[in-house]
């Protein structure tokens, strides 16, 4: 029996031992409703049970290289599934650009923050509070936003009155709470949960681009995940990602 545990931070979740056939993707949190849903739709066709253990796509990396029994991983920035090509984790031949997302501004729904003129307004609507992101040390939603921030000027006044969320879900929910006044978060989050509302986006051309990679883990020859990665391109599937915000690369 496999059993790991993982614990960054404030997070602990603990990864259960696979059953024979399922098939177990680590993803990055952003993906949770969609890739659920796209999980029962796959068991409803008889192809199997997906199991899906979502964090932000850095530490999930850490975990997979450390041995965690991903079979398939599916990260939000190119970057941490390079990290994990480059030693050899993923199988290179499987690597396929799954998804594109957007960056928001977004503020609790009860929030008398109106649209916002992000490159005037994003400071004076923060007031005495903070921005919840994803921690750009790490976290893709959060590199993605300190690349905007840059782009516009507003970083270095904004550096230091951050709250660094392990992932985006947490930023998101920081803000559906009111402990933060405004947050940065994917387009697709704020779809997600209820309590939250939009009032900037952030132009595209501001960050790189926001593309979400899946590969097979190296060493977990899972056939069923094969079939899974091949699933998320079908048509019914595209449907689904763009109903939760989600869009093509």
């Amino acid at each position: 029996m496999f059993l790991v545990v993982i614990t960054v931070a404030a997070l602990s979740f603990i990864v259960l031992p696979t059953r024979a056939g399922e098939v177990l993707v680590f993803a990055a949190a952003s993906t949770t409703e969609a890739l659920n849903e796209a999980a029962e739709a796959f068991a409803r066709n008889g192809e199997g049970r997906v199991r899906g253990v979502f964090a932000g796509s850095s530490i999930l990396a850490k975990q997979i290289e450390n041995g965690a029994p991903a079979d398939l991983y599916l990260s939000a920035n190119p970057a941490w599934m390079d990290y994990l090509e480059a030693r050899g984790h993923i199988v290179a031949a499987t690597r396929r650009d799954l998804l594109a997302n957007r960056l928001v501004v977004i503020v609790r729904e009860d929030s008398a923050s109106k649209f916002l003129d992000l490159n005037v307004d994003l400071i004076a609507a923060l007031g005495e509070g903070r921005l919840a992101l994803g921690d750009p040390d790490h976290v893709p939603a959060g590199i993605y936003a300190r690349q905007a921030l840059e782009a516009m000027g507003s970083w270095s006044e904004l550096e230091t009155r951050l709250v660094r969320a392990t992932d985006v879900r947490i930023a998101l929910h920081l803000v559906a709470r009111g402990e933060a006044p405004l947050g940065i978060v994917y387009a697709s989050d704020a779809k997600s949960i209820d309590g939250v509302r939009v009032v900037g986006e952030i132009a595209t051309g501001l960050h790189a681009p926001i593309r979400y990679a899946i590969a097979l883990v190296a060493g977990r020859n899972n056939k069923s995940a094969r079939r899974f990665i091949e699933f998320l391109k079908t048509p019914e599937m595209e449907e689904l990602f763009h109903r939760h915000g989600f869009g093509l690369p």
